[in-house]
């Protein structure tokens, strides 16, 4: 049975994003090993869950990573991957998406998440809120939290709204090449 994985860079004092969303201290420190994990996870899924901010952001760079000279180096190759995965963005106000593969679903609701698990596993990257929300009704069967070298001192929690205490077993932990360490 398939999963839902919440895969998100984070810094050590605990932030996914700086204020304006910028994720340069991500890219700046991109190991091979990293990029790697990254194959790995979104090879392993069948579907992106987004919230409207992370699907904009995501919207306006992989549809032409492939052919963006400026684009990060390795995303010309994951560029297939995240234009043919499939993409559920959880949204009250977008109606219509561009980005290929993209279907617009207005909130969470429980039972209609749990028809979707057969297939691969699911991931949420990004989308602080959708995590949130995913969280507080119990539907996340695994975090992976990769922890970057780096102290942001302002920016977005991801678990800024948890309404309750979630107790969590761990799984295992890998130090990248770069040391980002996966938890």
């Amino acid at each position: 049975m398939r999963k839902i994985i919440v895969t998100e860079f984070y810094s050590l004092d605990g932030l996914m994003s700086d204020l304006e969303d910028k994720m340069d201290w991500v890219t700046a420190n991109f190991s091979q090993d990293m990029g790697k994990y990254v194959d790995d996870v979104y090879g392993d899924s069948d579907t992106l869950l987004l919230g409207e901010v992370t699907y904009k952001i995501m919207a306006s760079y992989w549809p032409i990573a492939e052919t963006n000279p400026n684009a990060f180096q390795g995303d010309a190759e994951s560029a297939s991957t995240m234009n043919n995965i499939r993409k559920i963005v959880f949204s009250k106000d977008l109606d219509k998406l561009t980005w290929s593969n993209s279907e617009v679903i207005k909130e969470i609701v429980p039972e209609e998440i749990k028809k979707m698990k057969p297939g691969k596993n699911m991931l949420v990257a990004g989308s602080a809120s959708i995590v949130q929300q995913l969280t507080n009704l119990g539907l996340v069967d695994e975090y992976h939290i990769l922890v970057h070298p780096v102290i942001l001192g302002t920016g977005k929690s991801l678990f800024k709204d948890i309404k309750e205490r979630h107790n969590l077993k761990f799984l295992e932990a890998k130090t990248f090449e770069n040391g980002v360490v996966l938890l």
